[in-house]
């Protein structure tokens, strides 16, 4: 996490407690020309509503303003982390078990560096995911120094069209 983002999760976060919100995530990314500061919140039980994000980002504005800890003009934007949430958290990994997960790793594991598949475990050394390869499901077990980026993802394998 970078410096920035690490500042503004301190900054957020007695907001959204006070909120009775989960901070997901903090991004501060540059697109073109511009920056932009993204805060992700949801609710424990999942789904946010515009006036929670409002709140979040009022409140936001107003400890951003008076700690002023960003040097570029930037723009910000609270939002839910929709459908394909990042896991992140200990606690994220654990609510996943049983759910349709996207992993990227480092480096390759079984040839590949892309799962998509069931989370099935998870400790504190890494996860057990059961992902189709071909035409088997084959469990995979990767170990958490490995994880580059993992979020929910949508199955969309068992869809009639």
């Amino acid at each position: 996490m970078n410096k920035v983002t690490s500042i503004i999760e301190e900054l957020v976060t007695p907001i959204t407690e006070e909120l009775g919100l989960e901070l997901i995530d903090v991004e501060f990314v540059k697109e073109g020309r511009d920056y932009f500061l993204r805060v992700y919140v949801d609710t424990p039980e999942g789904g946010i509503d515009i006036e929670q994000c409002v709140q979040v980002s009022e409140r936001l504005s107003l400890v951003l303003d008076e700690k002023d800890p960003i040097e570029q003009n930037y723009f910000l934007e609270v939002s839910s982390p929709g459908a394909e949430r990042p896991l992140k958290k200990d606690a994220d990994f654990e609510k996943a078990i049983g759910k349709y997960i996207y992993v990227k790793t480092y480096e390759a594991i079984k040839d590949m560096k892309e799962f998509l598949g069931y989370l099935t475990a998870y400790n504190e050394e890494g996860l057990t995911m059961e992902v189709r390869v071909k035409t088997r499901k084959v469990n995979v077990q990767i170990e958490k120094e490995k994880i580059a980026k993992a979020r929910y993802a949508i199955d969309f394998s068992d869809k009639q069209i």
